[in-house]
């Protein structure tokens, strides 16, 4: 009997399909529920009863979990329907599953070990249609000379270098640039300021004025904690925000900690206006409390493998979370390098400020001038905001 299911993990909410015989595919957390199931149906079209997993599967779902959250588990003994893949592509998955965590093999390799050195494009194509992610680990297998190759799995590289992250394995600069990490620098700050610095001599002005790239990772341990403080810290000044949300955080019995979103929820709104909230603050807060307990706000893990705009789709569903608010988290939780916001007043006033302008140019005109500045508009971004402090201390930005 044939059916699949979707089941929770650190990483997002993941699928799979089994037949009789085992496990016949092993679906990838994607961006929404509607996404995954869509894609696990594309690779196991007769798997269309959503069921309970019998007794062996349900184990071998027990396993993704413990593997998405500690990157150790040994799945080589789940059991496998392979019956629908090509005999070569079994060969290269029988292979590929010799390859324990931490450790890596290059397609070429692969192909040796199969027979011949000339298999290795073939060897690659197989893992490109895996249809068994992370059970066949085609994240473990690298191009020639320790380059990255690809993954087709939602996420591609960022993905793929998530996964060997927990895994322990030893990642190259390029792949250990995409894993992101709370409170650990996401990019390398010179490589940014030299780029910019070449491209724009205006910018290389500020920056040399400047000094150091300064941005500062907030320490958080979710993403809901980000945005509520997101939502308390809105049109406040920093000394006032911080003392409501201290507030909040005492309602909660705790001297720092946010309320769990049950413990918000559970809260009086007489309570929470009493801590300083304004009514539009308490219902923001209360949808975003809901939504979390819901699943539909994605983990700091999930929005590791997740693109900007994806994520901010999902973020600006909450009441009160704007697409400002999610930019924010982009920039000062992910510590994402290419996020430029280019509603926000500082930023267009750091670009009239440095450029000359007259007025204060609009926020197409910020995203057109900013096209230079990418892959590094985050670091842009920080210093077109201290350009505006310059001048509040008497010195010309420009």
């Amino acid at each position: 009997m044939s059916g699949h299911c979707l089941f929770d993990t650190a990483l997002g909410r993941a699928g799979v399909a089994w037949s009789d015989r085992g496990i016949t595919v092993v679906q990838f957390p994607e961006a929404t529920d509607e996404r995954t199931l869509e894609r696990l149906h594309a690779q196991s079209p007769l798997a269309t009863a959503l069921a309970p997993p019998p007794p062996s599967v349900a184990a071998a779902i027990e396993q993704l979990r413990r593997h998405f959250e500690h990157g150790q588990e040994d799945l080589s003994t789940i059991a496998l329907d392979m019956s629908a893949v090509p005999p070569f592509y079994q060969k290269v998955y029988d292979r590929a599953r010799r390859v324990g965590p931490g450790r890596t093999v290059s397609y070429g390799e692969l192909a040796r070990e199969l027979g011949s050195p000339t298999l290795s494009r073939a060897v690659g194509t197989a893992m490109a249609k895996n249809p068994f992610v992370v059970v066949v680990p085609c994240h473990r297998v690298m191009a020639a000379r320790g380059a990255p190759g690809g993954f087709s799995a939602h996420g591609g590289l960022r993905s793929k270098a998530r996964l060997l992250s927990l895994e322990g394995a030893a990642l190259s600069d390029h792949l250990r640039s995409l894993v992101v990490r709370v409170g650990a620098p996401d990019f390398d700050p010179s490589v940014a300021i030299a780029a910019l610095s070449s491209r724009d001599p205006v910018m290389g002005a500020i920056i040399a004025k400047v000094g150091p790239f300064g941005l500062t990772r907030s320490e958080t341990s979710s993403s809901y904690e980000s945005l509520a403080r997101a939502v308390v810290y809105q049109q406040l000044t920093g000394k006032a925000a911080a003392t409501i949300y201290g507030r909040v955080a005492a309602l909660g019995g705790g001297a720092e900690g946010f309320p769990a979103p049950d413990g918000l929820l559970a809260l009086s709104d007489a309570d929470l206006r009493g801590a300083g909230l304004s009514g539009a603050k308490v219902a923001a807060l209360r949808d975003l409390a809901t939504k979390t307990l819901a699943g539909e706000i994605p983990s700091l893990d999930e929005m590791a493998m997740m693109d900007e705009e994806a994520i901010i789709a999902r973020l600006t569903a909450v009441r009160g979370i704007g697409r400002w608010s999610a930019e924010m988290l982009l920039m000062f939780t992910l510590g994402r390098p290419d996020v430029l916001p280019v509603g926000d007043y500082g930023v267009r006033n750091g670009v009239r400020l440095a450029y000359g302008l007259r007025e204060l140019p609009s926020p197409e005109a910020v995203a057109r001038r900013g096209a230079r500045w990418k892959p590094w508009r985050t670091v842009a971004s920080w210093y077109l905001w201290r350009a505006v402090d310059l001048l509040r201390d008497g010195v010309a930005p420009g």
